[in-house]
């Protein structure tokens, strides 16, 4: 019975200090975009700023395609992720000075703030409803 206990007890440690790395890895990522830059504002601080400053902008069919879009990613973190593609589609309409987020600056800036790995998806939500991406090619294949 000991022995077993002893095993019991080393297994269990093990499982926490997984679950502390896990933990600990992400609180510093999240303490890491907190940090001001050169500029004096973090890119928490920047996301926040693009999606108040465009936030007259968005209608209410582009919203329903971001939330289409960001459907894959798992609800624990979907805030977080369309939080930085909102802002970085956000980002480029006020850089080209748009009055209303068009589906083309949605799917650039998408494309722009997410990983290639999500681009598949992307590419298959797209022809689902019959979007012609051949403009953005160039972007998915960087």
């Amino acid at each position: 019975m000991s022995d077993l206990f002893i095993i019991l007890i080393i297994a269990w440690t093990f499982i926490m200090l997984g679950l502390f790395a896990i933990g600990g890895f992400f609180m510093f990522r999240k303490f890491l975009k907190r940090m001001p830059k050169e500029d004096g504002k973090s890119t928490l601080d920047w996301e926040e700023y693009y999606v108040q400053e465009s936030l007259h902008m968005w209608g209410e069919e582009e919203k329903g395609l971001l939330n289409e879009l960001v459907s894959p990613v798992p609800e624990l973190f979907r805030d977080v992720a369309k939080q930085k593609i909102a802002a970085k589609i956000g980002q480029l309409a006020l850089e080209r000075k748009h009055k209303k987020i068009t589906e083309d600056v949605l799917i650039e800036g998408y494309i722009l703030a997410t990983p290639k790995r999500d681009h598949k998806f992307l590419i298959k939500k797209l022809e689902e409803k019959e979007i012609d991406y051949t403009p953005y090619k160039p972007l998915l294949e960087d």
